[in-house]
């Protein structure tokens, strides 16, 4: 039972890929009309908050671990 709750539960991570794809492209085209330059900016704030979410899981986990 706990395998199939565990497995579920990286099946719904996958969903934040497409979210931020979305967010980052919504969030770039509010800003610049060019289309070289929205994909630019959109790949950059991907990375900026893929980035972020990953340092927030490495923080979490070592407090799990260690606490």
């Amino acid at each position: 039972m706990i395998d199939l709750v565990l497995f579920s539960t990286a099946l719904r991570m996958w969903y934040v890929i497409p979210l931020v794809i979305c967010i980052s492209m919504v969030y770039a085209a509010t800003h610049h009309e060019s289309m070289s330059l929205i994909m630019r900016r959109a790949f950059r704030t991907s990375c900026w908050i893929l980035g972020f979410m990953f340092f927030a899981f490495v923080i979490l986990f070592v407090i799990q671990t260690f606490v």
